[in-house]
């Protein structure tokens, strides 16, 4: 099969290459799927599973990607809840071989149904960025209906999801991004926007929880604009700087079939929108990882068509 692989670190993103790969095996409770579309995460070139295994051994050549909609191909021994032939969609384990590939070797708890009528694409910008979204908000955050919520990068993969998760439970909802994205962050129910770059971050007020993707500067001036008994919650890297009277929370996503379901059946409902950006073939996805123009949303490789005939 084909596939992008990584084989040296330090090289960065001029390491990744289009190359013949041996057709995964499925271990005990995995599933072998087809897929069709993938995501990918642009700095999980920097993250250690990329290049080891959990043992710390060696792995390379890795494949990247971990996000994937597709088609199950193949059932591992003792893998149940699943069936060839039936669309899923997920995301696979850190440190194995990801999806930026045909075929993918994934536990089958990581993987949840996809219903005919969600579009593959649109399902591979689900799993990473709604898992994130609605564990920071929810199961960190503890978001609840009447209060702010300040979402830093709102137009992003995960921003734009949060946006539209807090809006649903009655959250007032404050973003930051770059000017450009202001209408698109408008337009997905936020109620104040702010750019950092250009505005007082300060300016906006206290918010009951802070969602962070950025790291850096930002998140060290967000831990002042954290309410009493807030909550500042980050996925780019521990905090240096803790709100005075609240918490500091920095997670990495799980899995979670069951919210997958949940996000999915949002999404064929309408009450979710996924935000896609750039889509692209597998050959173009060593360059999709350092594009040479921002577009907002989750970018995607598109790696195969159907072959049962939906035209997804």
């Amino acid at each position: 099969m084909q596939a992008i692989t990584v084989r040296d670190r330090d090289a960065g993103l001029a390491g990744l290459s289009l190359t013949d790969m041996p057709y995964p095996h499925a271990a005990e409770n995995d599933v072998i799927v087809r897929v069709h579309a993938a995501g990918f995460t642009p700095g999980e070139l920097d993250w250690p599973g990329t290049w080891t295994d959990r043992a710390g051994r060696d792995r390379t050549p890795s494949v990247p990607g971990h996000d994937l909609s597709g088609v199950v191909e193949e059932l591992g021994f003792g893998t149940t809840g699943l069936s060839v032939g039936q669309r899923v969609f997920g995301l696979t384990d850190w440190a194995r071989n990801g999806t930026l590939a045909e075929y993918v070797a994934v536990e089958a708890r990581n993987l949840a149904p996809l219903p005919a009528d969600v579009d593959h694409t649109v399902a591979a910008a689900l799993p990473i960025s709604g898992l994130t979204a609605w564990q920071a908000l929810f199961d960190h955050g503890r978001l609840a209906t009447g209060q702010t919520v300040l979402i830093h990068g709102v137009a992003g993969g995960v921003g734009s999801i949060a946006a539209q998760l807090a809006r649903e439970v009655g959250a007032r909802v404050i973003g930051t991004g770059r000017s450009a994205d202001r209408d698109r962050a408008l337009a997905l129910g936020v109620d104040t926007f702010l750019d950092p770059q250009t505005e007082k971050l300060e300016d906006v007020g206290e918010a009951d929880v802070v969602l962070d993707v950025i790291g850096g500067d930002i998140l060290d001036r967000s831990a002042a604009l954290v309410r009493a008994g807030g909550t500042l919650v980050t996925i780019a890297m521990p905090p240096k700087v803790r709100p005075k009277d609240g918490r500091a929370v920095f997670f990495v996503v799980e899995p979670d079939r069951a919210r997958l379901t949940d996000l999915v059946t949002r999404v064929r409902d309408g009450r979710l929108k996924p935000v896609v950006g750039a889509v692209r073939p597998l050959t173009e996805a060593p360059a999709a990882f350092a594009p040479t123009t921002r577009t907002p949303g989750k970018a995607i490789i598109r790696v195969a068509e159907d072959r049962t005939g939906d035209p997804s």
